[in-house]
């Protein structure tokens, strides 16, 4: 029998080397554009992918107000909030939340994408979205990734 040793190397917190990465919205489909996204932040495009611990990169996202949609999806696609009072609920469709809350459109689909749970929430957190194609993190060196 072969003495070498064929373990499976669990990462861990510490071990965790995270990178810094940008997506162009521009054009792209809300929903394929987004489990790219969940991909990177829960670090699934990795080998050392470990699913209870949080391996994945931080991403930013730019250009978020120039997304679309497929189908008939901005005139039928509805965002539901609840308060919890009788008469809280309201609804907006995609057209208007594009109008009124552009980056809620990524940042909703993404975190329907991620685990929820402790994990999923720290996960989100490593995500960023803006609307124009300027953001502040130029200091970290963020790669160009592209969805395709």
């Amino acid at each position: 029998m072969d003495t070498l040793s064929y373990k499976t190397k669990s990462a861990k917190n510490e071990t965790v080397e995270r990178k810094w990465h940008v997506i162009d919205a521009e054009g792209e489909v809300v929903g394929r554009l987004c489990t790219k996204i969940a991909t990177v932040l829960r670090g699934k495009h990795k080998p050392s992918y470990t699913p209870h611990v949080d391996t994945g990169d931080y991403v930013i996202v730019i250009n978020a107000t120039k997304v679309k949609f497929t189908g008939a999806k901005w005139d039928d696609k509805e965002y539901q909030t609840f308060s919890g009072y009788p008469g809280g609920q309201k609804r907006m469709v995609a057209k208007e939340m594009l109008v009124k809350k552009p980056i809620r459109i990524v940042e909703l689909a993404v975190k329907g994408m991620l685990p929820k749970n402790k994990l999923g929430r720290a996960m989100y957190k490593k995500l960023f979205v803006y609307e124009g194609a300027e953001h502040p993190h130029q200091a970290q060196k963020p790669e160009v990734l592209t969805v395709k």
